[in-house]
């Protein structure tokens, strides 16, 4: 059987047997024959294309000798006037004739591009990478035409190596495949792919500080290398890693990325999608515990619904009413006694921001969680001010709803870091006469948690980050607290940066988070 390799030191072979193919533009000729894939190669381009700019004055001549030599290499027992059926005679020019299994190169190409699931996918990667045997049409690397050629067979290579880690996390090889993603990130920084494998990897093995540390360096190199920022894909991984959006890994087993949520709501994403995740983590303690009680105030009946069938899906949580303004907000709250009133911020009669007020001014109030579509509102702003428990935007997923009433209820915070990130760039510098005048005398570990708590992240989540239990940086926030003479954790995201620790665009340590 004929065969051809170009993926490695160019080469024709008969049953394995390498065969003598000439001098190397009389092999360019059948390499760029090859490049073409089967078309025709007029003759007129093969000169140009051989001999840039200053083709010899007999090329024609030339080009139909090196045809007619390598017709007899390829088809030594063809007879003087049977017709070529490899290296063909095509108008105005020459073609290659040859099926895809004869061809490295157009196989390597065929099976890049194939789908199936993921053990397919693996196998079919597996199987491409293996035909690779260095850079593709080296030797002619002076030609343009092979140079270009060369650069879209290693594009296709660097899509195998990605493709092939993609099926391995999904078929649960995440630690096999760690080592060979650290690696390819590092050889290739600017490509996005690369890093979100690796991150994802990592996360997978329950590495979530080293995830996320990852995906920390991949920003510095593109800041450095591009002046740009992460993408908004690797921007939105990064978020659902220290949101915890992503469901908590088995050991050696892929993440699983919720499904995206549509503009309507709380109400497009709720179902039995929610028992099957968020509720799996929760159920012992609901067990151990009573059920927290919640409260539902939105003048949008579609929301009132996605939250409802949300927290009946989910044990250990209950939702003891709702409400279609602040005013029916506050009478509800004073009625029922719930442990977090989940409020949207912009209703008529009375807003939100009034009720939050109204709510948290009473003797042993429940914790307030506000619910805003935009996350730009400067009622936000003075909503932190009047010690709410955390923001959250409707568009979330059900698992970041259930997190926040469970962070509040707990007397932790859950602040959307995209909402964080609008209020920081909106009002810093807005210093209040009463925030702390400075952060001196805090230790350094004490402001990378300040920093962290004014970015929107749980304890849990800052525990990750650092390295820390969540018991050791809840003791941290408290020492926070008791130094800065603040009350809340809510204060402490007004301190951050109405004192100018936390800036828009600064570029410390964590400014990624």
């Amino acid at each position: 059987m004929l065969t051809f390799t170009a993926l490695g030191p160019f080469q024709a072979w008969a049953d394995g047997a390498p065969l003598d193919l000439g001098g190397q533009r009389q092999r360019a000729v059948l390499a760029r024959l090859l490049v073409a894939g089967g078309r025709a190669v007029p003759v007129n381009t093969l000169i140009d294309e051989l001999w840039p700019g200053a083709p010899p004055a007999q090329a024609l001549s030339t080009i139909q000798g090196y045809v007619s030599r390598l017709r007899r290499a390829l088809e030594p027992d063809r007879a003087p006037r049977e017709e070529a059926r490899v290296l063909v005679s095509a108008p105005p020019g020459y073609a290659l004739r040859a099926a895809t299994e004869q061809v490295d190169a157009w196989r390597f190409e065929a099976l890049v591009k194939s789908e199936g699931d993921p053990g397919r996918v693996w196998a079919a990667m597996d199987t491409a990478l293996e035909l690779w045997r260095g850079p593709a049409l080296a030797e002619f690397g002076e030609l343009s035409w092979a140079a270009t050629e060369a650069g879209r067979l290693e594009e296709l290579r660097l899509i195998a190596v990605e493709r092939r880690a993609g099926a391995g996390l999904a078929l649960g090889r995440a630690t096999s495949l760690v080592a060979d993603l650290e690696a390819h990130a590092s050889a290739y920084p600017l490509r996005e792919e690369a890093w979100r494998l690796l991150a994802t990897a990592l996360y997978a093995l329950g590495r979530q500080g080293d995830a996320l540390a990852a995906l920390r360096r991949a920003r510095s190199v593109w800041r450095d290398e591009l002046g740009l920022d992460l993408s908004a894909g690797l921007q939105r991984l990064e978020a659902d890693m220290l949101a915890q959006r992503l469901e908590s890994p088995a050991p050696d087993g892929p993440p699983h990325l919720p499904a995206e949520t549509p503009a309507a709501g709380p109400a497009a994403v709720a179902g039995p999608a929610v028992a099957g995740s968020a509720a799996a983590g929760s159920a012992a303690a609901s067990d151990a515990a009573p059920p927290l009680r919640v409260v539902v105030a939105d003048d949008q009946a579609l929301v009132r619904a996605g939250v409802r069938a949300m927290l009946e899906a989910e044990p250990g949580v209950t939702m003891v009413g709702e409400a279609t303004n602040g005013e029916e907000a506050i009478a509800l709250v004073a009625e029922t006694g719930p442990d977090v009133v989940l409020l949207d911020i912009q209703m008529p009669h009375l807003d939100g921001l009034a009720a939050a007020r109204r709510i948290l001014s009473e003797t042993r109030p429940p914790k307030v969680i506000m619910m805003t579509t935009f996350g730009s509102d400067e009622n936000l702003y003075a909503a932190l001010r009047a010690g709410v428990s955390g923001f959250i935007l409707k568009t979330s997923a059900p698992e970041q709803f259930l997190a926040a009433i469970r962070a509040a209820s707990a007397g932790d915070a859950l602040i959307d870091p995209t909402i964080t990130t609008r209020l920081i760039a909106g009002f810093a510098g807005r210093v209040d006469p009463a925030s702390p005048p400075a952060l001196a005398g805090l230790a350094d570990s004490q402001l990378d948690v300040l920093k962290l708590v004014a970015r929107g992240l749980t304890n849990r989540q800052i525990g990750q980050t650092l390295s820390l239990s969540e018991e050791e940086v809840a003791l941290m926030v408290k020492s926070l607290l008791e130094h800065l003479g603040l009350f809340d954790r809510a204060q402490l995201v007004m301190a951050a940066y109405e004192s100018g620790f936390v800036t828009p665009g600064e570029k410390s340590s964590f400014s990624s988070l």
